[in-house]
């Protein structure tokens, strides 16, 4: 009876740690239940002995593949990857037609691996996406880190460029010989940072070469293994580096459809976003990017919690800010398209600046 009582409690604690997230702590109480119940009750404590030995860590997220722990600079000690598993996305992503397209055919190969090598072929390896800060490519990655199941691992280019320039090289071998030992995605972020072109006069041999080794990993990518590039700035590439990589996917800023969207996704009608508001926002939020638009709609939310007011009565506020910043021609663009919503010319007036007479004749022009 104790010790049914003593099994209960323990299984109580190690219950409220699991659900206050506190992983570290719950190893560590296995660990010392593994050590008591292997004197009372040995099969328990012997397989609460092996569950530790195959629990991750910080140092081996991908134990449980059998293989060793992630590689680090040998004068900085930083982890030269970082490891991302049981992701969830917030929303699904909002893709232009071609980029989903792309990212649709990779899940599929992946997904029929079996079929296309039987009729020898195989699933990409390798991918690029290129872009704009903000607009999706590291979304991208997550997205299909969770749709084939896989864990995603990121380079840190910051660990890896090693403050002795002749180890740079070393560390990226390391970095593409573990990834290429687990069933991973890996993403190699702004890769303009290392793969630059090697004729630019800037840039010392010992980065020169540095692409060499990383395009002759690139080629040697295994058959199965998923390794994604990600650009800000892809005419700093290499020209040899785009050869190397099956597939190529161009992340664009939204269309005014995909903005349109993005509003609706962040902001609730319940919230007040009629009509006459989502073409507001839509029309002055042209030209941002994804992680812009969440950010400052995020903001207008807040802002609207911590002074207990309505949402839409900060929506003025989101469109003067982003008015005062563009050419007359423009807003004079934007005001036409805020009447045609719906929107008093009076108020039209009082958010663009743009008179009423002047309003009268652009919409007399558009007749």
């Amino acid at each position: 009876m104790d010790e049914s009582r003593e099994t209960s409690r323990d299984l109580v604690q190690l219950a409220r740690l699991a659900l206050t997230g506190r992983t570290q702590d719950v190893q560590t109480y296995v660990t010392r239940m593994s050590r008591k119940y292997q004197k009372t009750q040995p099969d328990l404590g012997e397989q609460l002995k092996e569950l530790v030995k195959l629990a991750p860590t910080r140092q081996s997220p991908l134990r449980s593949e059998g293989v060793a722990t992630i590689p680090v600079d040998r004068d900085s000690r930083l982890q030269l990857l970082r490891h991302e598993s049981g992701m969830n996305l917030e929303h699904e992503p909002i893709w232009s037609n071609s980029v989903a397209e792309s990212l649709g055919q990779i899940v599929s190969e992946h997904r029929r691996a079996s079929e296309l090598m039987a009729k020898g072929l195989a699933p990409a390896r390798t991918a690029i996406f290129t872009g704009p800060p903000g607009v999706g490519k590291t979304l991208a990655a997550r997205w299909l880190a969770i749709q084939l199941d896989r864990p995603l691992l990121i380079l840190d280019l910051a660990a890896v460029m090693s403050s002795f320039l002749g180890r740079t090289g070393n560390n990226v071998r390391h970095v593409l010989d573990y990834a290429k030992s687990v069933s991973c995605i890996l993403l190699i972020d702004e890769l303009d940072a290392i793969a630059k072109r090697r004729d630019d006069a800037q840039e010392v041999g010992e980065l020169k070469r540095l692409v060499t080794v990383l395009l002759q990993e690139v080629d040697d990518w295994p058959e199965g293994g998923l390794l994604v590039a990600a650009s800000n700035h892809p005419e700093l590439l290499d020209p040899a580096a785009w050869r190397r990589f099956e597939v190529r996917v161009e992340f664009g800023l939204p269309e005014r459809a995909a903005v349109e969207q993005a509003v609706r996704l962040f902001i609730d009608e319940a919230d007040g976003l009629d009509r006459s508001w989502l073409a507001a926002l839509t029309e002055v939020l042209q030209g941002r990017s994804f992680s812009d638009i969440e950010r400052e709609l995020k903001g207008l939310r807040r802002q609207a919690i911590v002074n207990n007011c309505p949402l839409q009565e900060l929506f003025p506020r989101l469109v003067r800010q982003h008015i005062d910043q563009q050419p007359k021609t423009a807003r004079k663009s934007v005001a036409v398209k805020l009447a045609e919503a719906g929107l008093s010319q009076r108020f039209v007036n009082e958010l663009t600046g743009i008179s009423r007479d002047t309003l009268r004749k652009l919409n007399h022009a558009e007749e």
